[in-house]
């Protein structure tokens, strides 16, 4: 969530671009995190909300006197054009005698960027950050909506046109600061941000959704053709994948709080191409459906009071009735929790380059609850298989008709090696002549993939 002052708790409508909410801390406390971090190898990018500003911004506050000379910084009307937001809501909001646009509500006013001032002006806001303060780069708030042209209100030539100035903005003050979008659109759209010099990667939100649906339809129909489509479209590795975010139910109340189901989109998310995010809470299963107040929730780390969030009397918002079971604490030690499982996928993409930055390669199954694909760079090739059905199977045979396969490998266990017999011992591909397999079964005979879990085989040639 946005770190500069605001009158709502989620700090979406911010009041002053230089300095932190006194709720948090100083802008001293700040930068004594980024040093801790920093000194951890850890990189830090806040969220920046620069599509609008707060009503009780001084700007704002300035601008509704038709003298003044901030009175083009936002927005304003005379009359009321009366047209509706991209998701039929009202934008035009009236005050004394005119209106102003806010596309997120009469609290929320967007900023004006035909104003070479405002630009300006959010440009110094960057490099305040980046500079001064020290941080890595920025999550950008509804990415999509910048600069309106007329009734065309999200995925404009002129918000494109923006964000490739400032990409020169940023890149100028760090070469390595990092900009992810939120561009809640198709994959299409996603795509156009991430063409020459705009952004640095963005959400695949139909992604997302496709793994979410896949993993509680029991299908890899629809995770296979959003991957297809987003590989076809977006540069490799250009695309920030997820579950859920702060604005969607959490992920374990969209699987039903099936535990087993929440491990398999984390293997998913976590095998997949993309540079994976995990919204905090999802890695321990917390739970949480609309309103927005209740997918935000604090921390919960422990069975103490207020889940171990704080020793204040109350926290911000009051915890869910399940911290005493669900936590941090209660999961740490427990190699078959969803934690474990989060911290296990992590450490073993941080390990294998091609899980990380390899190339996706889709392999196929007569059976249609089976998601395979070869992760593969220049040294390393890993095979995953993920079986999203609720019953083991032993005939999901997985066949690759022409791959970068060549010559003879051993098939190592990376995580799932549970799943075998006493040896331990999993079956290599025969490789075709066109670099691919037919009918592969990596299991020893008698051996089934177990319902809803995951497969990671490392290929290692033979020399």
């Amino acid at each position: 969530m946005p770190v500069s002052p605001s009158p709502s708790y989620h700090g979406y409508d911010v009041t002053d671009y230089y300095t932190v909410n006194p709720q948090y801390g100083t802008t001293d406390d700040f930068k004594r995190l980024l040093d801790e971090a920093h000194k951890r190898g850890i990189r830090v990018i806040i969220d920046l909300v620069m599509n609008h500003t707060s009503v009780s911004h001084p700007w704002f506050q300035e601008s509704t006197d038709p003298a003044s000379p901030r009175r083009n910084w936002y927005i304003w009307s005379e009359d009321n054009p009366g047209y509706k937001g991209p998701w039929g809501e009202e934008v035009w909001h009236p005050n004394d005698k005119s209106y102003y646009y806010g596309i997120f509500g009469q609290g929320m006013p967007d900023l004006n960027y035909t104003n070479p001032e405002v630009r300006t002006e959010m440009e110094k806001v960057a490099r305040f950050w980046l500079d001064e303060v020290g941080v890595d780069g920025f999550r950008l708030d509804a990415a999509k909506h910048i600069v309106e042209e007329g009734q065309a209100q999200e995925n404009t030539e002129a918000t494109h046109t923006w964000w490739e100035e400032f990409r020169k903005v940023y890149k100028a003050s760090n070469p390595q600061s990092f900009t992810v979008g939120e561009v809640w659109s198709s994959t299409d759209q996603v795509a156009k941000y991430l063409e020459g010099d705009e952004l640095d990667l963005a959400f695949n939100f139909d992604l997302a959704e496709a793994v979410l649906k896949g993993v509680s339809g029991e299908s890899a129909f629809m995770i296979r053709t959003t991957i297809a489509s987003s590989s076809q479209t977006i540069p490799p590795i250009q695309f920030a994948t997820f579950l859920t975010n702060h604005d969607q139910n959490r992920t374990i109340s969209r699987l039903g709080e099936d535990v087993e189901k929440a491990k398999l989109a984390a293997s998913t998310l976590l095998t997949l191409p993309g540079a994976p995010f995990i919204y905090y809470g999802e890695e321990i299963g917390m739970t949480g459906v609309k309103p927005d107040e209740n997918l935000r929730s604090p921390m919960q780390w422990s069975a103490d009071a207020n889940a171990g969030f704080t020793t204040a009397e109350f926290p911000w918002r009051l915890v869910h009735d399940d911290y005493k079971t669900l936590n941090v604490a209660a999961q740490t030690d427990d190699p078959d929790s969803l934690l474990s499982r989060y911290r296990y996928l992590v450490q073993l993409r941080n390990e294998h380059a091609a899980l990380r930055v390899g190339e996706y390669v889709p392999v196929e199954s007569d059976v249609s609850q089976i998601l395979a694909f070869l992760r593969t760079s220049k040294d390393e090739v890993v095979l995953v298989i993920n079986n999203l059905g609720k019953e083991p199977l032993s005939d999901y045979g997985l066949t690759l008709q022409r791959g970068p396969l060549s010559g003879e490998y051993r098939a190592v266990p990376l995580f799932g090696a549970q799943f075998l017999d006493k040896n331990g011992k999993l079956l290599a591909p025969v490789i075709s002549s066109e670099g691919g397999f037919e009918n592969y079964l990596p299991l020893p005979e008698g051996v089934s993939l177990p319902a809803i879990a995951s497969l990671v085989i490392q290929l290692q040639a033979v020399k």
